[in-house]
């Protein structure tokens, strides 16, 4: 075989194998198919960051948690450079810490809101005061929900479907998303489920709306579940834990929440539900309402 066919064989090679590349690229891009690939890919780098939290010293395993989101913040960060090959404005962008400290805020007084509620109703009590250091297992734990949750439910599930779908289709997706992930949980039940989405899976993707960064929607999740858990002892979706103070829901479950917890109450879905209107208004007014990628194509 002369040299020119040789080379012209190589080209051909060449050429349907850039074809290839560049069709299982697109397909990649797909956004159902990139949301699944995002989901699994940040999913394996938290498994990660157990794994590694696995070999910590005895002594050590407080900061456990801490691991977890790490993998979750580089496991997002990796998947968006690699896969979408673009900068990550949602994570690293000015004014992040200052949004995450008064989504912080706003969480903190939420819950703060619907136990003051609970408590004028007779539902919440407190029966016993324990020491600070008790709290440091619940900040923890609401770092790590805050941070795995956020990163895989709105920067992930979120911001793809509703490039493709919109704000409003891709809200109600990721909000039934949220909910029924927490139908595994201790004493979950499909109320459960239902409040988790409606007041924490529309006010969270809000919050994302709000600022078009994750970390507003990170810091009310970690000021909700550590105020609830860590201040006010009642149990965090179900789970559990010790706070400062030692609290009890009682009386019907649509007030109470029952054994699932405060979160299950009536009063949360209410207070929750009103933040994210407000939230969603603040978007619009803002114009960061995205129409689905058909319509947008049409108008242009």
């Amino acid at each position: 075989m002369h040299n020119g066919a040789v080379a012209s064989h190589l080209d051909y090679h060449t050429n349907m194998l850039s074809r290839f590349t560049s069709r299982l690229y697109r397909l990649i891009l797909f956004p159902p198919v990139r949301a699944v690939l995002g989901f699994f890919w940040v999913g394996g780098a938290i498994g990660l960051g157990s794994a590694t939290a696995a070999l910590l010293p005895r002594g050590t395993q407080m900061l456990a948690p801490l691991l977890l989101a790490g993998g979750a913040l580089v496991g997002y960060y990796s998947f968006v450079r690699i896969v979408e090959r673009r900068r990550v404005p949602e994570l690293f962008a000015r004014g992040c810490l200052t949004e995450a400290l008064t989504g912080t805020a706003i969480g903190c007084g939420l819950f703060g809101l619907v136990i003051g509620i609970l408590a004028l109703l007779g539902i919440y009590s407190v029966s016993k005061v324990n020491a600070v250091s008790v709290v440091v297992p619940a900040l923890m734990a609401a770092l790590m929900a805050g941070i795995t949750e956020e990163i895989l439910i709105r920067a992930v599930a979120f911001r793809i479907l509703e490039g493709w779908l919109g704000s409003w289709l891709a809200l109600g997706i990721s909000a039934a998303l949220f909910g029924l992930l927490h139908l595994g949980n201790p004493q979950a039940t499909m109320v459960s489920c239902a409040s988790i989405a409606l007041e924490a899976g529309v006010m969270l993707a809000a919050a994302y709306m709000v600022t078009r960064r994750v970390w507003l929607a990170v810091g009310i999740h970690v000021g909700w579940n550590f105020t609830q858990s860590g201040i006010f002892g009642v149990a965090t979706s179900g789970v559990q834990s010790t706070g400062y103070l030692e609290g009890n829901l009682s009386g019907a479950p649509i007030l109470s929440g029952g054994a699932f917890g405060a979160e299950a109450s009536i009063v949360a879905v209410v207070v929750c539900l009103a933040a994210g209107v407000f939230m969603l208004r603040m978007a619009h007014k803002r114009g960061h309402v995205q129409r689905p990628s058909w319509r947008a194509a049409v108008e242009v």
